[in-house]
């Protein structure tokens, strides 16, 4: 019988693994997630994925950022439990405001709640409040489009200029300096930032406040403040940008920096120019100190970080979610769904889909808080 159980859950990992890097070649641009499935409302005790009394249909929204991860993990538990997930991905900070009108059961930021946002989650949690829960990883790509350039390295003060219409020509000094290997064309550069509020710009914009003070005096947040530039809204409109426009530059998660987008690697100070990849934003998001209180768990990530191999520009997406007061129809089905994307089967679809898990510290804490839930 246990071995029975091990090739079962085997077998179900293994499956999950080949959808998740299917969804990493898809297209990511539909906000239509939701996802309907015909098994019934429990597994098998040797089922991975436990339903409970998981039933219904749940809404939420946010991150951008983390809905590939958020398309994986809804097809596998879907399939399991028969409960209809509507992730929208319209991001962060639509997210937290439908989360804290009482619209959407669970939400998703790349940012931490801030003090006003825990206090007005309070009216929609009874006897509780907001908290943070730590669930994806992964590294921001400063993605570009520029004709001959395959490998390119930037640093934080050259990012800087160029986002805040300082380097305006793929030429300039700056850029050869560091690239003086490469042939860089007499071209415009087109930087793109995000029209929504989005916690991908405040990681983004973090790194260079902490990075480069000097080269970038904007306070910071989700919704961008340089001037200039030109806009798209959510991960998938900037990336379509950079893909269709010679000379193009944005920001964006790994996932989305593919079919015509390169990554720049950054000069960090390190030994060697550091790549966007999981595995290097992992080894940064290790250096990571919990910064929330109590059944919060808000991290703060080292941006300045020179350890080699080490990728400063990460972010980490939140689900949030009351830890009481939940409603009681959507209560049950939210924790499942938390209790497994949490789960190892459930962060190890992570990395083929170009993300990084939480580490092994930090998720277990995870996990005890929404045991917890009520």
């Amino acid at each position: 019988m246990k071995l029975q159980q091990r090739m079962n859950r085997r077998a179900l990992t293994l499956g999950a693994l080949a959808v998740s890097g299917a969804l990493a070649l898809t297209a990511c641009g539909s906000d239509d997630t939701g996802t309907t499935g015909s098994a019934s409302s429990s597994t098998s005790s040797d089922s991975a994925i436990k339903c409970d009394d998981a039933k219904g249909q749940l809404l939420a929204d946010g991150s951008s950022a983390q809905k590939n991860a958020i398309d994986a993990w809804v097809k596998q538990f879907s399939s399991a439990c028969g409960v209809q997930i509507n992730y929208k991905g319209g991001g962060s900070g639509a997210g937290v405001t439908a989360f804290t009108q009482g619209t959407v059961a669970f939400a998703g930021s790349d940012s931490a709640l801030k003090p006003e946002e825990i206090t007005a989650s309070k009216a929609v949690c009874t006897g509780g409040q907001a908290v943070d829960l730590p669930m994806v990883g992964g590294p921001i790509a400063v993605g570009y489009n520029v004709p001959g350039v395959d490998k390119l390295v930037l640093d934080a003060e050259t990012i800087a200029k160029i986002f805040d219409s300082k380097i305006t020509n793929w030429n300039d000094a700056a850029i050869k300096a560091l690239n003086p290997d490469a042939t860089l064309p007499d071209l415009k550069i087109q930087a793109f930032h995000r029209s929504d509020e989005s916690g991908t710009t405040d990681n983004f914009t973090k790194y260079l406040i902490a990075a480069t003070p000097d080269n970038w005096k904007y306070e910071g947040g989700k919704a961008w403040q340089a001037k200039g530039g030109q806009s798209a809204s959510g991960s998938s409109g900037v990336a379509a940008q950079v893909k269709q426009t010679s000379g193009a530059i944005s920001y964006m998660e790994l996932s989305y920096a593919k079919d015509g987008i390169a990554a720049a690697s950054l000069d960090t100070g390190a030994a060697a120019p550091v790549e966007a990849t999981v595995d290097n934003a992992t080894k940064a998001i290790a250096d990571a100190k919990v910064v929330g209180t109590g059944s919060d768990l808000a991290l703060q990530l080292n941006y300045t970080t020179k350890a080699d191999g080490a990728y400063p520009i990460t972010l980490v997406t939140y689900e949030i979610v009351c830890d009481k007061g939940n409603k009681a129809e959507t209560l049950p089905a939210t924790k499942a769904f938390l209790t497994y994307i949490a789960s190892e089967d459930g962060q190890a679809l992570l990395a083929d889909a170009g993300y990084a898990p939480i580490p092994a510290d930090i998720i277990s804490k995870v996990r005890t808080t929404i045991a917890a839930l009520s």
